[in-house]
């Protein structure tokens, strides 16, 4: 039996089923139809890990799982599956909450820059083919070269006309650079920036120590993006999200097996990351996924069907919750049937006959063992949330905002020199080099003496110029 303290109670059958925090970093997988609980088990492991001090970070597709930060109320339904389970010791709380968003209206702004996300996850973002995504990676490598940074939008904008404007000259060390490719590209930014995506680029970065946060009584920080919006763009929400996993990838140093993760990573919505994704991109999140885990990080995602994941990524999932699926389809019942294949069969029922039958908070659990073996397949409850579900208030959000660990620290954007200003500054150079010198000896005239001038050729009558050269000659002392 684990340690009550250090395990993380999910749901109850026969008895508890518990997440074991030894095992939470060798990922997971909530799956099940729309309305089935996936967001109420989603909440529920997102309580568990912060009680034992294990940060958060999950996205808010449908705007519903701030209410995690506040303390929960005995509603009939909780309340009677509280006493269905037997929970003796349960009680509603709140936990530490650090809300984002991307466009800086719900919660604190994330940023990254240009070099940062790199061109292989960009080229994914802008929807380039091949040979486009190799000419965007040539023009990272001349900025590279050139110690230009690529922070924001207008960066890559100059460094993609500085690159076309010289292709002949790169042609020779870097390879073609076609007008088409580059003006693909720029259409590609365009259309970023007409989804709100030029706010996610630029300065300050978001710095990934401040995912890693722990209250002032130990609990760890949940981090919730605000995705509601981000979703309209499901491109640029898959792009942020596996950008963000493989910055903790590329980032925190190996730690091993660990007593519990560092941080567990909620992938909700997971089929937008895998579809339509290259070859290149499925292997990177493939490389990702495998060994991020010896960084202390957790990946969970959160779909609708299992066939959404591909199978490599799917058979590294060993802890699992799978709510109802419908079979109404082929697909569907395909679905079903894979689901039901990759459980440990229990010999009291049929898998692929219950899936169809579960009822809303119900669900088939299997998690690791202190071994790592997936234990045998239940049918359970899951157990309700200590938190509120369903939203906070606008002022409730204030508050949180207000009272945030990372509070003022991304507010103001920074713009500091960068590959726009520099290569401003250097075609200012080359028009001021090629301007026609001024003749010597001849001083420029000052404004004064050039509008007076002005006024003396407007000066429509006999009688104005002699008025005017009298003011001129006081002005100026006789000068002409």
């Amino acid at each position: 039996m684990p340690d009550l303290n250090n395990s993380i109670l999910v749901a109850k059958s026969d008895g508890p089923l518990y997440l074991l925090p030894s095992m939470a970093n060798r990922h997971g997988l909530v799956a099940g139809a729309t309305g089935t609980g996936k967001t109420v088990t989603l909440q529920v492991l997102a309580e568990g890990f912060s009680r034992i001090g294990v940060s958060v970070f999950m996205a808010d597709v449908k705007g519903d799982l701030s209410g995690i930060s506040q303390k929960g109320e005995p509603k009939p339904k909780i309340t009677d599956r509280i006493k269905q389970l037997g929970l003796t010791d349960f009680s509603f709380s709140g936990s530490p909450v650090t809300l984002w968003d991307v466009f800086g209206e719900q919660g604190h702004p994330v940023r990254t820059t240009i070099s940062e996300m790199g061109p292989l996850l960009l080229g994914t973002l802008l929807g380039l083919n091949e040979t486009q995504g190799g000419v965007l990676a040539i023009v990272f490598k001349i900025a590279d070269d050139n110690g230009w940074l690529l922070l924001d939008l207008k960066d890559l904008r100059a460094m993609l006309d500085y690159a076309g404007q010289n292709a002949p000259t790169f042609r020779t060390d870097y390879g073609n650079i076609s007008a088409a490719s580059i003006g693909a590209i720029q259409r590609g930014l365009l259309s970023i920036e007409q989804q709100g995506g030029d706010k996610f680029f630029g300065e300050p970065a978001l710095n990934l120590d401040d995912l890693l946060q722990t209250d002032s009584s130990g609990r760890g920080m949940v981090n919730i993006l605000a995705a509601d919006k981000l979703l309209l763009s499901p491109k640029v929400y898959a792009t942020f999200l596996l950008w963000l996993l493989s910055e903790l990838f590329e980032k925190l140093p190996e730690v091993g097996d660990r007593e519990k993760p560092k941080l567990v990573f909620f992938f909700d919505e997971a089929h937008l990351l895998f579809a339509d994704a290259e070859k290149p991109l499925l292997e990177k999140i493939e490389q990702v996924v495998r060994l991020v885990r010896s960084k202390g990080v957790g990946v969970y995602f959160i779909t609708q069907n299992p066939l959404d994941i591909p199978d490599v990524v799917l058979g590294q999932l060993g802890n699992r919750v799978q709510h109802a699926l419908r079979a109404f389809t082929p697909r569907d019942q395909k679905a079903v049937s894979s689901a039901a294949q990759t459980f440990r069969t229990n010999p009291k029922f049929k898998v692929e006959k219950v899936i169809t039958e579960l009822g809303v908070g119900e669900a088939l659990v299997s998690f690791l063992d202190p071994k790592g073996t997936p234990g045998v397949v239940e049918r359970a409850f899951i157990c309700p949330p200590q938190g509120q579900i369903g939203p906070i208030t606008p002022d409730q959000r204030a508050t949180i905002l207000r009272e945030s660990l990372v509070a003022g620290q991304y507010n103001k954007v920074v713009d500091r020199e960068s590959a726009f200003e520099i290569l401003k500054g250097r075609a200012e150079q080359k028009m001021a080099d090629a301007a026609p010198p001024r003749p010597p000896g001849r001083q420029p005239e000052t404004l004064m003496e050039a509008t007076a001038k002005s006024v003396l050729r407007a000066a429509g009558s006999q009688l104005g110029r002699s008025v005017i050269r009298g003011v001129l000659g006081t002005i100026f002392g006789g000068r002409r």
